[in-house]
């Protein structure tokens, strides 16, 4: 009888005699070499549970520690050229100005702080109604009883080149190019457009103006036999005052009352 454990030369060995290939050379097979440990962290407080990521390198201009790290080209551009751009708005787009006599109550009071815009009378055209900032043309401002010292004034623009501006007096309306016009949204109340009579014919390149209390303003009505008839030249002209910023309880803007005027034909300037 044969022994059942007796291994036969010529029989093919069953699976479990084979040596495992799987174990051998499987894909999934272990490199011993990279085994690492695994760590327990549930028993362990102090054990770190997720490994910290690598640092980036500080970008340029941002912060390094305490240490910030600017380059020229962050300082022109947050501080130089901020700085430039207020400048030239200053010079060349907007005015401030403080207001040294009452001539234009109740519209502007003294001291009221006004900005202008330096766009007009060039590259915008003026037009009648505008409040414009202008140099003394033949001291206008001994007249007035100025509180501050200025050698600029502002009042309303009345008469452009070609005008023909008049008053009867008394208490009777300006009339522009014969059309009288109604000034009770700007005049100072209880004041009258004009105590004295007088009729102006403006030539070109120069401005009729009036203030806005005509009880207290020497204006254009009171140099009429200054050489100029009382005049202001355009190029003299600096600015149209369009809001008023201190005080702040009267901050707000300066209307130009345009439509007091728009019945009111143009004509050509002569001489």
């Amino acid at each position: 009888m044969s022994n059942p454990q007796t291994r036969n030369p010529h029989r093919a060995p069953h699976a479990e005699d084979r040596p495992s290939l799987r174990h051998e050379t499987g894909p999934l097979s272990p490199d011993p070499h990279q085994i690492r440990p695994r760590i327990d962290t549930r028993h362990n407080p102090h054990a770190p549970r997720h490994a910290a990521p690598a640092s980036a390198p500080d970008a340029p201009g941002t912060a390094a520690g305490s240490r910030t790290l600017f380059t020229l080209r962050d300082i022109l551009l947050w501080c130089v050229l901020p700085v430039l751009i207020v400048l030239g708005l200053r010079l060349f787009v907007f005015g401030l100005y403080v207001i040294p006599s009452g001539s234009m109550e109740n519209t502007i009071m003294p001291g009221d702080r006004v900005i202008t815009t330096h766009l007009s009378p060039r590259p915008i055209a003026l037009r009648r109604g505008d409040i414009v900032v202008f140099k003394d043309p033949a001291n206008w401002l001994a007249n007035e009883g100025a509180s501050h010292n200025s050698d600029r004034l502002i009042k309303r623009l009345i008469g452009l080149p070609g005008d023909t501006v008049e008053c009867a007096g008394g208490g009777a309306s300006i009339v522009i190019n014969g059309v009288p016009i109604d000034e009770s949204a700007y005049l100072k109340p209880g004041v009258e457009p004009s105590r004295s009579a007088f009729s102006v014919t403006v030539p070109a390149g120069r401005l009729f103006v009036l203030g806005d209390n005509r009880a207290n303003s020497a204006d254009s009505r009171a140099h009429t036999n200054d050489g100029a008839q009382g005049l202001v030249p355009v190029d003299d002209v600096e600015g149209v005052a369009f809001v008023c910023y201190w005080p702040f309880n009267r901050m707000g803007w300066l209307s130009a009352h345009h439509d007091v005027f728009r019945d009111v034909p143009t004509r050509a300037p002569t001489g």
